[in-house]
């Protein structure tokens, strides 16, 4: 996608602090956090958000988790961690490329993001 700000990070156009990449996505860490720990994985496939997922896109996503599940201790996300994915203007997704927030560091609130 020409305008997406995460195409652009992936692309290496716009600069991000990678924590984790491979051939299917990337881990940032969120300029603006939320938590003590704050990242965004992002899948470098682009579309807008989970609803328009393929069944292989759905796949890649699985494996991403996986690798999230492993990569916990050495992110800082040893005594756990919150997954967020916003879909559309009324859960205040800013960025029309799925991507999911992991949250942790810290006791989390009952809060969002």
């Amino acid at each position: 996608m020409q305008n997406c700000v995460f195409c652009k990070i992936i692309k290496g156009e716009i600069s991000a602090k990678k924590l984790f990449e491979d051939e299917e996505m990337m881990i940032i860490e969120d300029i603006h956090p939320q938590a003590k720990k704050h990242y965004l994985l992002i899948p470098k496939r682009h579309y807008a958000d989970i609803t328009e997922m393929t069944e292989e896109d759905a796949a890649v996503l699985a494996k991403c988790l996986r690798k999230l599940a492993a990569l916990a201790d050495a992110l800082g996300l040893k005594n756990g961690f919150r997954l967020v994915s916003n879909k559309g203007a009324d859960a205040c997704q800013s960025v029309p490329h799925l991507h999911i927030h992991i949250l942790g560091g810290e006791q989390l609130k009952d809060r969002m993001c």
